[in-house]
């Protein structure tokens, strides 16, 4: 009969730090990341690049602190130990090592590539990219940009998200140590974004995790009550649940089927869900609890499945076979719920080992180090089709609005599917609620847009009929057909149908949107006092169709006509090129006359204050007090009325909101390279905002005492969340020193964040 069968019970604790990693120094966590990786990696024995990766980490980060007060290298050491537990190849390791010092560090593009090479390095820089991606909800023009940006990164090296979910997890992990604020921030990002994405990409060991983690910082009252619970419920059925267990053990060994056999509860966001959906108490969620059996075979899967429906009996509708039918993550199981003992429900879920390690890593897997393997790449096309339909969304579509709704439809109805076949017995699977409209688009866009009716297991049924698993669904079509109704977009339910009928109605209606779209564009010129045939210069508008990636200018001024872009986009955005070859053109040259005298064509000089200002000599200059620039700032001139010319720094926010009349006020200016004022001092100002303690002051001073730095003025203020804004100005000699100042105070124990002033 063989070996006897593995039975556990458990109850996963996400959301925790193993205990062997907690409160473990920088050099435990490394040995056992290394441990990890020789237990899964083929060729182990030569590990001396991630040694590298790990000591060139720990130097850059140096006495750089996490805001819980440990030191930096922790995080990507638990980044990389994920990585490790993900199963994932070398570079992946050395990059999740690496995955801070571009952002965090001094360390450089071509420094990394010297190092570790272009491999490692792309993936440290599209991770950082990311990390620098804010996903505002309230800006979404902002947020849809973003993700945009995401998903053509995933599409070049999928690794860069596995690395960010890394990142996110042990951040996660760890956001005790965050303002209350912020932890909601984080979670709400955590839950509409990177845990619907782990969960497309078949990762449920991140995703369950992740959900769970941002459902404590959400609903942390209701959270604990279903922890509560769930422990209660556990210490009342633990005998029940083990005596369950053995007794299914016992059939599926005494029908000869090797099997290990495991009892868990389920994660805490699923039952959440479900008592949220289903409008019931923890008490009235039966399946709570399900047992796991895995064994070796497919075959295996259905002959345990024939034992525990002939031992126990099944609840009607409660069956089902995703080996047959795979969900789109690629995900393969059997689910079915039977009558226990006392009438009691419970679960039982059969796949094989494979199945299993598929459901924990999901596309991850197709990076756990194996040699002498092949034949994986249909598999693999079929784990990133969905990242394929995203990047034909990003073409399809200029309206962030519209592509912002369309992904988060998409993946918050991605996880309940519904398996219809075409007639020719292919099986086709689409979400839940999907109607025949759904499954023409799902064939081809020609199909839909071609679509008079449909027939159901051979009857014919209306268009808004309700998919169910196991019918056959034929479109009937004809060339004579107008096309689709906009009706059709209340019906449809799959995000590919509600775009594939848009595109059609954009297309159908270009013409009229491109004489919408002149119309609006030459309406904002007039408001603005803007001469529209100045700015509608070949080289300038093939400059901006480029920017936003339409094939022909038409293309661009349909999309404004139909809402896609904003008219103010585009018309500031030709000014923009225009100014770029006409800023001398436009200068006022009575201000010029009356503030700094006659411009000398053609020359550049140095002003008294050690700035260089194109074309003017002896120039009056005076510092803005909005950005307070200093050497090393990247900065621009504005020539003002009657005081000569103010200098920003070129991120300052009043520059960056210059009206467009104003813009042709800027002028060039750059620092001296062997000049400044007598005393070799600047003004500037930063905002500290910190968790609020006694000595916060004190600490402070100490450090600008230490640097010799004299400390003009100190404001500060404290928030009802006990967080600290402090302003301080004080005199520097350029970037370099306040970038060892504010270096310097980051390592200050409560620091949260450092800002300089921008206007």
């Amino acid at each position: 009969m063989g070996e006897k069968n593995n039975i556990n019970v458990k109850i996963e604790n996400h959301g925790v730090i193993p205990k062997e990693e907690e409160h473990a120094t920088p050099e435990e966590l490394y040995s056992r990341l290394i441990d990890k990786i020789k237990r899964y990696h083929p060729s182990a024995g030569d590990l001396s690049a991630i040694d590298k990766a790990y000591n060139f980490a720990k130097k850059s980060h140096g006495d750089q602190k996490r805001k819980s007060g440990e030191p930096y290298i922790i995080h990507p050491i638990h980044t990389a130990l994920i990585l490790a537990d993900l199963e994932l190849d070398k570079e992946s390791i050395m990059a999740g090592l690496l995955h801070d010092v571009m952002e965090d560090t001094k360390v450089t593009r071509e420094q990394m590539i010297s190092e570790f090479g272009e491999e490692v390095t792309d993936l440290v820089d599209g991770v950082t990219k990311l990390t620098k991606l804010d996903y505002d909800a309230d800006k979404v023009e902002k947020q849809a940009e973003n993700l945009r940006k995401m998903f053509l990164a995933m599409a070049k090296d999928i690794r860069v998200i596995l690395i960010k979910l890394a990142d996110r997890l042990h951040n996660m992990r760890t956001l005790q140590y965050m303002t209350p604020e912020k932890q909601k921030e984080k979670s709400k990002e955590t839950m509409e974004i990177y845990a619907p994405i782990a969960d497309r990409l078949g990762i449920s060991k991140i995703k369950i995790e992740l959900d769970d983690l941002a459902l404590r910082y959400l609903e942390p009252e209701k959270y604990k009550d279903l922890v509560d619970g769930v422990h209660l419920r556990l210490e009342h059925r633990e005998e029940f649940m083990s005596q369950l267990i053995a007794e299914v053990a016992g059939y599926i060994e005494k029908a000869g089927i090797k099997a290990t056999i495991d009892g868990r509860v389920k994660h805490y966001f699923s039952i959440y869900k479900k008592m949220v959906n289903q409008h019931k108490t923890l008490d009235q969620i039966y399946d709570v609890f399900a047992i796991r059996i895995i064994v070796d075979t497919v075959m295996e899967c259905y002959g345990a499945l024939g034992v525990i429906h002939e031992k126990y009996t099944p609840v009607p509708g409660r069956f089902k076979d995703y080996i047959a039918m795979p969900k789109q993550n690629m995900y393969q199981s059997l689910h079915t719920t039977l009558i226990g003992p006392n009438g009691q429900p419970f679960e039982i879920q059969i796949r094989t080992m494979e199945m299993h390690k598929t459901a924990e890593y999901g596309i991850a897997a197709h990076w756990k180090y194996k040699e002498n393997i092949t034949g994986e790449g249909d598999n693999e096309e079929q784990k990133i089709s969905w990242l394929r339909q995203i990047l034909e969304w990003q073409r399809d579509l200029s309206d962030n609005h519209e592509f912002l709704n369309l992904l988060k439809d998409d993946l918050n109805m991605f996880s309940e599917n519904v398996y219809c076949f075409t007639p020719n017995g292919d099986l086709k699977s689409l979400p839940n609620g999907s109607t025949p409209i759904d499954f023409a688009y799902s064939i081809h866009s020609a199909v839909g847009n071609k679509m008079v009716g449909a027939r159901v297991n051979g009857k014919m049924v209306n268009i808004d009929y309700k998919i169910q698993n196991g019918d056959q669904v034929e479109v009937v079509t004809s060339n004579n057909s107008n096309g689709p109704s906009m009706d059709w977009l209340k019906i449809v339910k799959s995000t590919q149908a509600k775009n594939k009928i848009n595109q059609w109605f954009k297309l159908q209606n270009k013409e009229e949107n491109i004489i919408k779209g002149k119309e609006l564009i030459d309406k904002y010129c007039k408001s603005k006092g803007i001469v529209l045939q100045d700015i509608l210069k070949p080289e300038y508008m093939e400059k901006v169709r480029l920017k936003y990636s339409y094939k022909d200018w038409n293309s661009l001024v349909a999309s404004v006509g139909h809402g896609g872009l904003k008219e103010g986009q585009i018309v500031n955005k030709l000014v923009e090129e225009y100014n770029k070859t006409h800023r001398k053109e436009i200068t006022d040259q009575d201000v010029l006359n009356s503030t700094i005298g006659e411009k000398a064509e053609n020359k550049t000089h140095t002003s008294k204050s050690g700035i260089i200002v194109e074309g003017m000599d002896d120039v009056a200059v005076r510092f803005s007090k909005c950005c307070s620039p200093v050497p090393g700032d990247e900065i621009i001139g504005f020539v003002t009325r009657g005081r000569g010319v103010s200098i920003h720094r070129t991120d300052c926010i009043n520059i960056i909101n210059l009206p467009d009349f104003e813009r042709g006020r800027l002028i060039e200016a750059s620092w001296a390279a062997d000049e400044g004022k007598q005393d070799g001092k600047y003004m500037t100002e930063i905002v500290i905002y910190a968790h609020n303690r006694v000595g916060i002051l004190t600490d402070l001073s100490k450090i600008f005492t230490e640097k010799n730095i004299d400390v003009n003025s100190i404001n500060s203020r404290t928030s009802k969340s006990e967080i600290a804004t402090i302003s301080m100005s004080f005199a520097i000699q350029g970037t370099e020193e306040l970038n060892s100042l504010i270096s310097r105070i980051r390592q200050i124990d409560s620091i949260i964040d450092i800002e300089r002033t921008t206007g």
